[in-house]
């Protein structure tokens, strides 16, 4: 028994050692609260404080005297009172004599809003079924795969008939059925860590560990990513360890110094958002966040982590108060910069699988790509530039798009320089911006049109997908994260097309391979037509491994159909529209493709054949090789 003890103490001090040193990605095994014998050890780094103390339901929230181990920082106390279920604090007497109670930073379950004191939860044995998805996606590459994800805020997608929002058991039940209807590969939810203020969407967090309590049990959260893998649905969460919730009871100078920010008040300050930044160059804090990320790969089996506001923890001058130049007089966050290549060097070593994910808004950092070669070591990066010049475009009355056509095709002269995910997601339809379908120009059946012609153009661009509920069946009202979504809109027939159209394109995409199997190289797309300003058509070709694996995409920007439109094609043959945005099923007019295009031998552009058809206004259409002869051009 000595021996046991003596290695179990060995086993903490040496979790501390590593904690210090920022080595530590299992820090909540140490610390937070931990059932041992007949009732639970508490742990909580708070170097500076002068005392601390445990309060909870167990002991009437009376005072129970931690003991400092000096060489950590870290407080300690055992009590056999406690039992699950019940809520504690921890009482801090900070470096300047003030006391306040403060949450448990390691939590793994907070109870519900407006409270925020820790729950005492032991997680029930999970049996996970799941073992043939993750042994699949062990042997696939992301990169030459399709990813369509489908982006989610947890209590606003649908909510009960007393406006009560539905839970991760609910979620379950119907969220992961429409999934597989829609045909997405992949669902992300903007944060479940626990956040007081939902009108943050979670993006200001207390707790790193701990599932907000609004969505749910983390168990319940547990078999919902279960039952999406047995879907074939991936899982990808958003994760914010740039910046953290203000409140005073909660992280921010927790024991009454700078403990988890940046001892300059002008860098712990976020103005932006009202928030406290991260100092990330501290070891400790690189230790809890490494270890929060770790927790929910580990924990829920999830997919990925889409990490926000990449660009605000590698530039000082990103927030809009004052800021104070590196040591080499730049305006490069070298803490931030290089705790994210920790980051993902970390994850990547001990889950090669998973998907790490940039929101990033600047183009002077490498993003994805090799760490050795100075990138951030990322999968892939939201494609802002993208978004915002495509948006603008559709929102323009046609008579100026051949003007502005540059708006569409400029990403072509970018869009390998990082591995892309195309964003149309839930930052673009709040705050007066309007939703998608309420962007498009024009009346609503135009608005309807344009909208599957944008679908269209984003499922044929190079880059991964996401796309924000609501936007698949063109809601019109604007997203607010306090009620459910529109759902009364599928009772209209364009409404209800448009979804049919969103779940049609989806499967599209995840069957035409030519649309990623070549996606990480230029070889995926070639341009045939990007100069046709006049008659705002753009025509370009996605082309996969085989000879024969190509498509020709044909999008028009105008109210104005273009009959014998010209368009040059690699090879002499026949082709075939396999799609059409104004077909009757979407909610167009159209009750028939357009007939088989047999080429011509005659010169277009760079190519050597024509073929001729005719594309509807505000149409895309797709058209593909049914018999070629590819020994000839």
């Amino acid at each position: 028994m000595k021996n046991t003890k003596q290695e179990k103490k060995q086993q903490v001090d040496d979790a501390k050692r590593t904690f210090l040193s920022g080595e530590n990605f299992y820090a909540q095994h140490l610390l937070g609260a931990h059932q041992e014998q007949d009732g639970y050890i508490f742990r909580v780094w708070a170097p500076n404080a002068l005392a601390v103390s445990l309060v909870g339901d167990f002991n009437n929230w009376q005072d129970l005297p931690m003991e400092k181990d000096e060489s950590s920082g870290i407080w300690q106390v055992y009590t056999d009172k406690a039992n699950e279920g019940e809520l504690y604090k921890f009482k801090v007497k900070q470096a300047d004599g003030r006391e306040i109670l403060k949450i448990d930073p390691f939590a793994v379950r907070f109870e519900k809003r407006p409270g925020d004191a820790a729950e005492l939860y032991n997680f029930p044995e999970k049996k996970w079924k799941d073992g043939l998805w993750r042994g699949r996606s062990k042997r696939t590459n992301a990169f030459k795969r399709p990813l369509n994800i489908y982006e989610m805020h947890a209590s606003s997608w649908k909510h009960h008939e007393d406006g009560a929002p539905y839970s991760f058991a609910d979620l379950k039940d119907e969220l992961v059925p429409y999934l597989a209807e829609m045909n997405y590969t992949h669902v992300e939810f903007m944060p479940l860590m626990e956040h007081p203020l939902g009108r943050s969407w979670g993006y200001q967090l207390i707790g790193y560990f701990a599932m907000s309590s609004y969505y749910g049990t983390p168990a319940e959260f547990q078999d919902f990513v279960e039952a999406c893998h047995l879907n074939n649905i991936g899982v990808l969460v958003d994760w914010v360890p740039g910046h953290y919730c203000i409140n005073d009871d909660t992280l921010p100078y927790y024991d009454g110094t700078p403990q988890f920010e940046y001892t300059d008040p002008d860098r712990a300050k976020n103005n932006r958002w009202g928030s406290i930044n991260f100092d990330l160059g501290k070891p400790q804090v690189q230790s809890f966040l490494i270890s929060s990320a770790m927790y929910w790969i580990e924990m829920f089996h999830i997919d990925g982590i889409r990490v926000d506001a990449v660009s605000s923890m590698i530039y000082r001058d990103y927030d809009d108060g004052p800021w104070t130049p590196n040591h080499e007089g730049g305006n490069r966050n070298f803490e931030g910069y290089y705790f994210l290549q920790k980051l993902n060097a970390v994850i990547k070593l001990a889950h090669p699988n998973i998907l790490m994910i940039a929101e990033e808004s600047s183009s002077e950092t490498p993003v994805t790509g090799m760490i050795e070669s100075g990138s951030l070591g990322f999968d892939f990066k939201w494609n802002m530039g993208w978004m915002n010049d495509v948006l603008r475009f559709y929102e323009m009355d046609p008579l100026y798009r051949k003007d502005n056509f540059n708006l569409i095709t400029f990403s072509f002269m970018y869009m390998m320089q990082e591995n892309f995910i195309l964003p149309l997601s839930h930052d673009e339809v709040v705050h007066g911006k309007k939703s998608l379908m309420h962007k498009m120009w024009g009346d609503r059946y135009k608005q309807f049109a344009q909208l599957r012609n944008l679908y269209t153009y984003f499922m044929t661009h190079p880059g991964k997908k996401l796309l924000f509920m609501g936007s698949e069946w063109g809601q019109f009202l604007e997203w607010k994260f306090d009620k459910g979504l529109e759902w009364v809109d599928l009772d209209d027939p364009l409404n209800h097309s448009m979804q049919h159209f969103t779940a049609e394109l989806n499967d599209f995409y995840k069957n035409q391979t030519a649309l990623w199997e070549l996606e990480d190289s230029y070889d995926t797309i070639e341009i045939i037509d990007a100069d046709n300003t006049e008659e705002s058509v753009l025509t370009f070709m996605r082309k996969g491994k085989r000879k024969k694996d190509f498509l020709i995409i044909v999008l028009n920007m105008t109210p104005i159909e273009r009959r014998e439109f010209h368009i040059g094609v690699p090879y002499p043959g026949t082709y075939k529209e396999i799609w059409n945005t104004e077909m009757k099923e979407f909610g167009g007019t159209w009750t028939k493709h357009n007939e088989d295009c047999q080429s011509e031998p005659i010169k277009f552009k760079e190519y050597g054949q024509l073929i001729k058809t005719t594309v509807p206004a505000l149409g895309a259409i797709i058209l593909k090789p049914e018999t070629i002869n590819t020994r000839k051009k």
